[in-house]
């Protein structure tokens, strides 16, 4: 697949998508056209089932529940080109990696792999600017987690000659999970920590940046996020004024805290700024929504 601009692209034969969620699932309608042929997997049998009933030659989905492997996976990997890997870790490692690894290592035309992790994996700079140099220090265990996945798929790259990328991605918002729909359904709640800051990415330019990953055959850490990063109830305000609504009420982090989850705390107890311009510069990304802004506009205009 190449990366220039203009001039014919050549399809590819198969791209095999370990887990098929939201970002890998945007990935695939904006870009699959440049496949032969895809293979997803999801852990259910009757999602698979359903997605099969439609154009099973075009985009076949396999069942993956991160216990065992399949011949027919282990098949598709043998035939890949390219691989996008959305699959949590967990605290015995990457399933992928447990399962797959011999059937990747052992793939001819496998060419390069896009690995989606989190920028949680930089933990708590007290809201410092961090670049992909900047050495990581995960608190939480599920960014140690990734962390250590991140690591496993670039030794696995460096072993067998795999263009490995990680891509390390900001909150994401898009189509169906945002502020918008937070906001019509009443969930909005505008948590206020005096200092905290977030970057966020658009599922579209999360799609760009696999696209523009897989197009270069890149290798390395990418930072995937915007150009922006604001406290966190600036884009509950600005969705709200988009509605005509009066935002929710400031609720202090302090007040907010009993009723979150452990992830959410872990998500709120790190504080930083994602410089995103390595994106920009080597994989040639220009965001389509660099802030909140461009991007919560467009989905309300969408609606």
């Amino acid at each position: 697949m190449d990366g220039g601009e203009g001039g014919n692209e050549a399809a590819m034969s198969t791209l095999v998508c370990f887990g098929y969620g939201y970002c890998a699932e945007h990935f695939a309608a904006a870009f699959g056209e440049k496949f032969d042929r895809i293979v997803v997997t999801v852990r259910a049998a009757e999602r698979a089932a359903i997605m099969n009933a439609y154009d099973a030659s075009r985009l076949q989905a396999l069942v993956f529940d991160g216990k065992s492997s399949s011949p027919a996976l282990n098949d598709a990997i043998a035939a890949a080109d390219f691989a996008v890997v959305s699959v949590p870790p967990g605290a015995n490692g990457d399933p992928v990696l447990a399962l797959c690894t011999d059937a990747i290592a052992q793939a001819k035309h496998l060419h390069a792999i896009v690995y989606l992790s989190t920028v949680g994996v930089y933990g708590d700079h007290g809201g410092a600017w961090v670049v992909e140099e900047t050495p990581p220090k995960p608190d939480a265990a599920r960014s140690r987690e990734r962390l250590e996945a991140e690591q496993a798929w670039r030794d696995l790259g460096a072993r067998h000659g795999i263009a490995v990328a990680i891509l390390r991605l900001a909150g994401i918002y898009g189509p169906g999970q945002n502020a918008l729909v937070q906001i019509a359904q009443g969930k909005a709640r505008r948590v206020s920590k005096p200092g905290q800051i977030f970057n966020r990415i658009h599922v579209g330019d999360i799609a760009q940046a696999i696209d523009a990953a897989l197009s270069r055959q890149a290798s390395g850490i990418f930072n995937v996020a915007d150009d922006e990063p604001t406290p966190p109830g600036d884009p509950i305000a600005f969705a709200a004024q988009l509605l005509g609504r009066d935002p929710p009420p400031e609720i202090a982090f302090a007040d907010a805290a009993p009723s979150m989850s452990p992830m959410a705390l872990s998500f709120w107890q790190d504080c930083r700024r994602v410089r995103n311009e390595k994106l920009k510069r080597e994989l040639g990304v220009v965001l389509r929504y660099p802030t909140y802004r461009e991007g919560l506009r467009a989905l309300f205009e969408e609606k």
